[in-house]
């Protein structure tokens, strides 16, 4: 995996982020949708060299040759398993898209729109079924995507966002959504922190909350707020798995259990 990261850096240095993105989604889609191919390229028994030798020839003249480059160097490696290596590339994909944006400074950006165009997607049953229908034109998604974002957002977050339903790998919008973040926020090593309440925080508070985390947690923390009326004070704080719930509400559910007992 070290020599794929560093051949991954190299690439984009060298090359165009956005091209790079697209190129290495649409090589995850080929090995996705071709399971022969799939297996010849993951198969831990075959060398190195064979392997990227087969994927160089298939890939000669469709894409660049950074992206090529960076493919074979990974399908050289070994792989417990065949989705480890379609990870691992979509991983890349996903990582290339973010550069423009980090290179902008405006990564925060693009985080804060895919995370508030999911919660959206969320909120509002008719565009999460058509979004989230599996048996749907994924074309018409990424249009309906391209409509609702186009011009609105970055580049990155539309090239994100019509990924998400394009080719969605077996996900749910909202998981491929959040597997997205969780890149950016890997990326960036810093974790995201999903923060509940009633009534929007003021930027003096975010600050406290961010910085308070950040001592507890040794690294930056990103908020996303969602407000959330039937929060009745406190705010709710989840990061990755681990939850922190200080709302009256909840205080008062635990205040009845306790009297139930």
């Amino acid at each position: 995996m070290i020599e794929g990261r560093q051949s991954f850096e190299t690439a984009l240095m060298s090359g165009d982020p956005a091209v790079m993105a697209d190129e290495l989604f649409a090589v995850t889609g080929l090995l996705d949708d071709n399971a022969t191919l799939r297996r010849s390229v993951a198969d831990p028994s075959r060398e190195g060299r064979d392997k990227s030798e087969l994927i160089t020839r298939l890939l000669d003249g469709k894409v660049s040759k950074q992206a090529s480059d960076v493919v074979s160097v990974l399908v050289a490696q070994r792989w417990a398993r065949e989705r480890d290596l379609t990870d691992t590339i979509e991983r890349f994909a996903v990582e290339a898209s973010l550069k423009g944006a980090e290179a902008g400074g405006a990564l925060d950006q693009v985080e804060d729109e895919l995370f508030r165009f999911e919660r959206v997607v969320a909120g509002n049953p008719e565009l999460r079924d058509a979004l989230g229908n599996r048996l749907g034109d994924a074309g018409g998604k990424a249009e309906l995507v391209n409509t609702l974002l186009q011009g609105k957002t970055r580049p990155e977050t539309v090239r994100l966002a019509r990924q998400s339903v394009l080719a969605p790998r077996g996900r749910r919008f909202d998981a491929t959504i959040e597997a997205y973040l969780d890149i950016a926020g890997e990326r960036r090593q810093q974790l995201t922190a999903v923060v509940t309440t009633a009534v929007d925080l003021t930027q003096e508070q975010r600050t406290r909350l961010s910085d308070a985390l950040q001592k507890i947690y040794s690294k930056p923390v990103l908020l996303q707020i969602i407000d959330d009326e039937d929060v009745i004070g406190g705010i709710r704080v989840q990061i990755g798995d681990e939850v922190v719930d200080g709302t009256i509400l909840r205080r008062l559910d635990e205040a009845k259990r306790h009297l139930a007992g």
